[in-house]
């Protein structure tokens, strides 16, 4: 009878002692975080509750487990699994602290920088998202580095990897050439303010916002919802646009080719009475010049100004959109056309036609052997 009470009380009551810890200590950060809303931290910290029962429960177990004299015949086995779900657990719930106190610190930071400073915002952001990353990965490493000490022969095997340490090293740079030298890229990029969190650029030609920044890779999300993945080594060594580098204020420009007889100035009236009807417009700037001139046609030109680069997009297509609508309505004789009417002489010439009516100008001219 002993021997079956006896774990049952060890093992039960480290599960029961494990249930009220974790549900009292849930229960007092429930009330800190309805005490304290100006701060995310406790609500962060409540996420970490399975790994803290996990922590509390093997660390019952582990310390109260040769008392049950259950598994006798497997006892270093069991202490080693224990050994293992302690050490996994401790490194979860060590991740998840971490990440709960840097989520605060950020989100303290962006409620009082939000407004004044955006840009240096969506640095931290990106800076706070690649530190938690590293952070997770060192605690990773340790806590497998803390497991595999556990069985004797990593233990014994310590001394012969120390002295080969410098072959592998070498071997292990070669190999991990790319990825080491994308996780300095990723680094590099976070404290450098190259590019950030929501920054627009433009990369192989493709328009989008940067929605992720690991250590190894980046995510473009275009302006039709694809993703577009790169390694960060690419931002490091090759030419990219950042439209949100500095202010994110935008110039844009719209074209038009029209006749030559196109009202100018009717159209600079009629531009400024679009951008005012336009809420992406930010009042700055707008202008309307002719760029350019073909035998048929003349090139347009507007300038306008937009926030970001979102909003100059919408002023840019509302722009060429009313413009030509109105051209078409009110001026239909600027818009191009093919030219069919006669050419008209140099001053001082005469219409020289031929026999048949046609005039000269308009004679097309054969080879004798085709007549």
């Amino acid at each position: 009878m002993d021997d079956v009470l006896r774990p049952l009380i060890v093992v039960g009551g480290s599960v029961v002692l494990t249930l009220l810890l974790g549900w009292a200590t849930d229960l007092l950060l429930r009330k800190a975080d309805e005490r304290h809303p100006e701060t995310p931290l406790w609500g962060l910290l409540r996420r970490g509750r399975i790994p803290y029962q996990l922590v509390l429960c093997a660390a019952l177990l582990r310390g109260s487990y040769d008392q049950a004299e259950l598994l006798q015949d497997h006892e270093a086995a069991v202490g080693r699994t224990l050994t293992l779900v302690l050490i996994g657990s401790a490194a979860w719930l060590a991740i998840r602290i971490a990440a709960a106190v840097v989520e605060t610190t950020y989100t303290r930071y962006a409620s009082t920088h939000r407004e004044r400073d955006p840009a240096r915002v969506r640095r931290v952001r990106t800076q706070v998202t690649l530190i938690r990353r590293v952070v997770s990965a060192i605690v990773g490493v340790v806590a497998v580095a803390a497991m595999l000490l556990t069985f004797p022969a990593m233990r014994a095997a310590g001394a012969s990897l120390l002295a080969s340490a410098g072959i592998l090293g070498i071997v292990a740079g070669v190999a991990a050439q790319s990825t080491l030298g994308n996780m300095f890229a990723g680094l590099q990029i976070a404290f450098g303010d190259m590019v950030r969190i929501g920054d627009t650029v433009v990369v192989d030609g493709e328009w989008g916002t940067v929605e992720e920044i690991t250590l190894t890779f980046l995510t473009v999300r275009t302006w039709d919802e694809r993703r577009i993945t790169m390694p960060v080594s690419y931002f490091t060594s090759q030419p990219f646009e950042n439209w949100s580098r500095g202010t994110p204020q935008m110039t844009g420009t719209v074209f038009w080719h029209l006749d030559h007889s196109a009202p100018l100035d009717a159209m600079r009236d009629r531009l400024r009475d679009i951008l005012r009807e336009c809420p992406a417009w930010d009042g700055r700037a707008f202008n309307l010049t002719v760029t350019d001139s073909t035998p048929s046609t003349m090139e347009v030109r507007a300038l306008v100004t937009a926030k970001d680069a979102d909003d100059i997009w919408t002023v840019r297509v509302a722009v060429r959109e009313e413009m030509i609508r109105w051209l078409a309505a009110d001026h239909p004789y600027a818009l191009p056309r093919v030219n069919a009417a006669d050419a008209v002489p140099p001053p001082g010439r005469r219409d020289h036609r031929s026999a048949d009516g046609v005039p000269a100008a308009r004679r097309v001219h054969t080879h004798p052997r085709e007549r």
